[in-house]
């Protein structure tokens, strides 16, 4: 059985609320045929109305993203399904444990410029009006994050949304206000912002693109919208047309706040 059946079909048994969220998250454990996991259970009764978004969606959308990221093979997004649980549907996902508090993968520094092997995203502001250089880390697997958020159009990539595992991944987390048709973009992983794609980028996306118009794309109009789907499709295709990370449109705030 994989991970994702378990998530799907075992039973769940909430254990408590995670108070931090926004929105309704329990912590539960899910059980089937003498496996067990622990797991996140977020049901859309539990979700805030947004402005931006239709009501009632950001289950799908999590679960939306974590398609994606299989689809590229790059596994960011631990595994997500959208079930029946004790408050209705909603979405559930593989509890991840983290392995350290990001503190190797976010900072804020004295300086000017980023020291080496760091990355500079902007200003912040860290009280009685001093200044710090916000910087992220110049991994590999950000980068990826990175490409996988402009694809998905990430509304929200705070570094609490980071999770360090074991065995030296990265998984990236809570994933609802994602796909809208209007290029929403607010990530704190702005350091390769208008620099050349990889080329193992350029193969994952072009192997997105095929993706969306086969049976990745059938999957995503059950999730979203069908106008957010060939949004997505257009996002592909300017990254492609481009080779190029995106930049801030200046249009949208281009950092998330609280951005941790």
């Amino acid at each position: 059985m994989t991970t994702a059946e378990l998530l799907a079909e075992g039973e769940l048994t909430v254990r408590g609320r995670i108070r931090e969220a926004s929105n309704a998250v329990l912590l539960c454990d899910v059980a089937h045929e003498g496996l067990e996991a622990a797991c996140v259970y977020k049901p859309v009764a539990g979700e805030r109305p947004l402005w931006d978004f239709p009501d009632g969606t950001l289950a799908q959308r999590e679960v939306a993203a974590y398609e994606v990221s299989e689809a590229t093979g790059w596994g960011l997004v631990p595994p997500t399904v959208l079930r029946d649980g004790p408050y209705g549907e909603g979405m559930c996902q593989l509890w991840v444990e983290s392995v350290s508090a990001g503190a190797d993968l976010l900072a804020l520094v004295d300086a000017e410029e980023p020291g080496e092997g760091w990355r500079a995203v902007g200003l912040a502001e860290v009280g009685e009006g001093r200044t710090a250089l916000l910087v992220h880390a110049d991994d590999e697997r950000l980068r990826r994050l990175a490409v996988l958020d402009a694809v998905i159009n990430n509304a929200d990539r705070k570094g609490g949304h980071l999770l360090p595992a074991a065995e030296g991944r990265l998984f990236g987390i809570d994933h609802g206000v994602t796909f809208n048709a209007e290029n929403k973009l607010r990530t704190l992983l702005w350091g390769w912002a208008g620099e050349e794609l990889t080329p193992e980028a350029v193969d994952v996306l072009k192997g997105l693109g095929q993706a969306l118009d086969g049976t990745l794309g059938t999957r995503l109009a059950q999730l979203v919208t069908e106008e957010e789907v060939a949004a997505t499709r257009a996002r592909v295709a300017g990254l492609l047309a481009s080779g190029r990370h995106p930049e801030p449109s200046g249009e949208w705030p281009a950092i998330p706040w609280p951005p941790v």
